[in-house]
C-alpha cells in the first residue's frame, strides 16, 4: 500500500505520540508475549504426556482438559496483539485498491470494519464474563476429583482480560481510521 495514500493504516510506532497509546502498546504486547510462552508450556506439558503414554502406559492427569483450555487462552491473549499490528487473516483484494483510490472512503470502510470487530469482541467478552462469574459462583474445576484438580475461573479471567483489550485495540482503530477521514485528502 502507499503510505501517502495510507496514513491510518501507517506502523504503529508512527501513530504512537501520545503516552496512553505507548502503555497501550505494552500492555496488548505483553500479553501476547505471554501467550507466545504458553505455547512452549503447552508443548512440554503434550510432550510429556506423550512420554509417559510410551514408558508407562498411562497419561498425566489434565492433559486433555489442560491443554484444550490453554490453546484457547493463548488464541485470546494473543489476539490484542494480532489486531494492534493489524496481522488478521483477511483478503487484500478489496481494500487495499479502493484505499489507494479513494483514501477516504478506504479509511471509512476500514474503520467500520474494525467498530465490528470491537462490537464483536465486546460480546464475546460479555459472555466470557458471564461464564466466569458462573465459574466463581459455582467453583468449578476440571480434572478427577481425588486425583488432580484445577480451578477454571483464572483461565476464564485470562480470556475474558484477552478479548478486552483485542475489543479496545479494535477501538482505538476505529478512533485512528475516523481521524484519518478527515486528515485524508483525496486525490
Amino acid at each position: 500500500m502507499n503510505e501517502k495514500n495510507n496514513n491510518f493504516a501507517a506502523p504503529i510506532k508512527e501513530r504512537q505520540s501520545h503516552w496512553l497509546l505507548r502503555y497501550w502498546s505494552l500492555i496488548a504486547d505483553g500479553l501476547g508475549a505471554i501467550g507466545t510462552i504458553l505455547i512452549g508450556v503447552l508443548m512440554i506439558i503434550i510432550c510429556s504426556d506423550v512420554v509417559m503414554r510410551n514408558l508407562f502406559g498411562s497419561s498425566l492427569p489434565l492433559v486433555s482438559e489442560l491443554g484444550a483450555l490453554t490453546l484457547v487462552m493463548i488464541v485470546f491473549l494473543q489476539l490484542g496483539t494480532t489486531v494492534r499490528h493489524e496481522r488478521l487473516a483477511r483478503t487484500e483484494l478489496f481494500l487495499p485498491p479502493f484505499t489507494a483510490k479513494f483514501p477516504r472512503a478506504g479509511a471509512f470502510v476500514k474503520a467500520m470494519w474494525d467498530l465490528v470487530g470491537a462490537i464483536l469482541c465486546g460480546f464475546i467478552a460479555n459472555s466470557t464474563y458471564k461464564i466466569l462469574l458462573k465459574d466463581l459462583k459455582f467453583d468449578n474445576y476440571i480434572g478427577v476429583t481425588g486425583v488432580l484438580t484445577l480451578p477454571t475461573w483464572p483461565f476464564r479471567l485470562m480470556i475474558l482480560i484477552g478479548i478486552s483489550v483485542a475489543a479496545i485495540q479494535f477501538f482505538v482503530h476505529v478512533i485512528a481510521g475516523l481521524k484519518a477521514i478527515f486528515t485524508l485528502k483525496e486525490e
